[in-house]
Formats: C-alpha cells, structure tokens, sequence
C-alpha cells in the first residue's frame, strides 16, 4: 500500500503568515502540521509516500527531504495549479497504479493516526473508504449522505446540507478510482472533485465503505482551527526538560522544556512547549501556547497561542491571547496602553504598539 499526501493549495484563510511559507509548515506544537500526516501514515506500516505540491514545492522539498528522517521514501509530485483533490490523483497514477493507496490533506489532522483505519480498509478489501466526522457546518465540506449505512450521496459544499457528516481529509482507494477520476466533469469552480469521483464509483457499483471518526479530527485551514489543534495536541503531552528550570521560576502542569530554552523568573503553566533556545523572562506563558525555537519573551503575558521561530515579543503591557505570529516577528510597546491585543501576524514584520 502507498501513501499519498496533497501539499498544495494556496491557504488564503491563515493569510498574511501564508504569504511567506506553506500552510502544511505552519507548527502545532512546535511541529509542521505536515509532519503530522506522514508520521501517521507510516506508523500505519506505509513507507512509500507520494507529495503533491505545487508553488510551495521547494520548501515542502527542504522540510521533509527524501523522507528518510521519517523512515520514508518520499516521491515529490509537481501539480501546475490547484485544480482539485480529483486531479492530484490523476497526475499521481504512474506512482500509484498497482496498489490501494491513502490520500491524505496535508493540513489536517486525526486523533490516533490512521492506523486502525487502514487495517480497516484491508480487512474489509472494498474499492473505497472515506472517513465521515461529525461537524457544525457541513456547508463548509463534502457531506455525504447514508442510507443504512451506505453511502448514496456525496456533495462538495452543499448550500443546503442533507447531513452533518463531512468528508474528513483521508481517503482510501484501488485503481478503480483512476476509472472515476477520467469519468467526471470540472466543477462549477473548474475544479476535479473528489466527491464527484467517489460519487461515480458509488453510482457504478463500486464498494464505497463509510467510516465514522470517534475521536477529533481537525482541519487547520483557519487560525481557530490551528489554535484548537494547538489546544489538542498539547494536552497529550508529558511534562519533560524541567531539570534545568532556574529555581526562580514556577512551573505549572504539562509543561516541556526543549534544550537550550531558558526561564528566568517566570511562570509557566501548561498545556505549554517552549522551544529550543527560547528564552523566556520575567513572563506569564500561560495554558495553551507554544513558543518556538529562538524566541524570546520578556515581561508580557500570553496565553492559548502559538509564536514562531526567532520571534520576540518585549514589555507588552496587556495580555495576549488566541493569536497566531509568524516567525521574526517583533512586537513592543509605545506609548499609550490599549486595553486588549490579537494578532495574526505573517514572517518578518515588527508591530509598534501605540
């Protein structure tokens, strides 16, 4: 079985930070969002990995290199501009053919892996699984709709929804998918759907296996999903790296330390990661934030946030809260005090507060 994991798209919801870097890249606790997804599709046994990509393709290539680091050979994909999920499988047959494959969205992310569920789709040896979750605004997804427990419909954006369950971003296939994609039209946003594919398939016989998720599964495309995700994943975490914390400082919950972070009289309480090399004085890091690596934050509160690399973030006089800021980012006071901050704030930029 080989995997195959889309990493284009331009992310215009997490627009300024994505002007700079791919949305795949952008970390959930300290880690790219995108390594999520390989590492999950090679704990579930899979190491030949192919990546669509397409104007971030040099960046995605320099973070994930050949794959090794994951303990994957990864086969890079060029795809000349966002023309549907449905295409990328069409442009990625010569490395898939012969073999189920799961597709899986760069930017999403599923509690547990996929493990289980590729099991799943071996055991049960259809031409099609497709994860379903449970959601608020199905008008947002593809919807599929069941009748006793089979899939007769899928939908791309429906504006009037006959379910709430959306198309989470794994999809499991065999090479009948190829049939399909070859058989559909573009959409009305000259796009190749793949629910249009998956429709096909259901209208012609093929076995289509819905697959309900029990645990989370988000979708990062929008700050608050990123700072959710952030939330999620930090509370799995074990608290590590304490043994080096300046006595002067008072540590709270699930908190790591990576090497090389320094705390100077400050107080962390976790869910919390602090970077490699991060400095961190005379602060409130408070639940829910990640500090990446080389930032530094002294005398400023921040809580349910996430900082990227090489940041500083010096004498801010109100707390900051539920903000996404990119990587060497400065932000300082000015002159008079505002009485609340929220920021989402692209690479390389410096705010002066007034």
């Amino acid at each position: 079985m080989k995997g195959l994991i889309l990493s284009g798209g331009k992310g215009t919801r997490l627009r300024p930070l994505t002007y700079t870097r791919a949305k795949q890249l952008v970390p959930v606790a300290n880690k790219p969002v995108l390594f999520y997804g390989v590492e999950a599709i090679v704990a579930a046994g899979i190491r030949d990995i192919g990546v669509v990509v397409g104007d971030t393709r040099e960046e995605i290539q320099n973070a994930l290199g050949d794959g090794s680091r994951f303990g994957a050979r990864i086969t890079y994909i060029e795809q000349d501009a966002p023309r549907g999920l449905a295409h990328a499988v069409l442009i990625s047959e010569k490395f898939l053919r012969g073999e189920p494959f799961v597709m899986y969205l760069g930017d999403n992310l599923i509690a547990d892996g996929i493990t289980a569920l590729v099991d799943d789709y071996r055991s049960i040896g259809c031409n099609s699984q497709i994860l379903l979750a449970r959601v608020p605004n199905p008008e947002q997804f593809g919807v599929a709709e069941l009748a006793n427990g089979t899939v007769i419909r899928l939908t791309e954006k429906p504006r009037e929804p006959k379910s709430n369950l959306a198309l989470v971003g794994v999809y499991m296939f065999d090479d009948t998918i190829f049939e399909a994609v070859r058989a559909i039209k573009p959409s009305a946003r000259q796009e190749l759907e793949i629910t249009d594919a998956i429709q096909w398939l259901v209208d012609h016989g093929k076995s289509v296996h819905p697959h309900i998720v029990s645990g989370w599964w988000k979708d990062t495309g929008k700050i608050e999903d990123m700072l959710e995700a952030n939330r999620i994943i930090l509370d799995t975490f074990t608290a590590r790296g304490l043994e080096n914390v300046d006595s002067g400082c008072r540590v709270e919950g699930k908190v790591v330390v990576e090497p090389g972070a320094r705390l100077v009289h400050s107080t962390i309480r976790g869910p919390a990661i602090i970077g490699e090399g991060a400095e961190i004085r005379d602060a409130f890091v408070g639940p829910y934030t990640s500090i990446g690596a080389g930032c530094f934050v002294e005398r400023c509160e921040i809580e349910n946030s996430i900082v990227l690399q090489g940041s500083r973030l010096e004498r801010i006089p109100v707390r900051i809260a539920d903000s996404l800021i990119g990587t060497n980012v400065r932000i300082h006071p000015g002159v008079e005090r505002p009485r609340v901050h929220r920021f989402l704030i692209g690479d390389n930029s410096e705010i002066g507060l007034v």
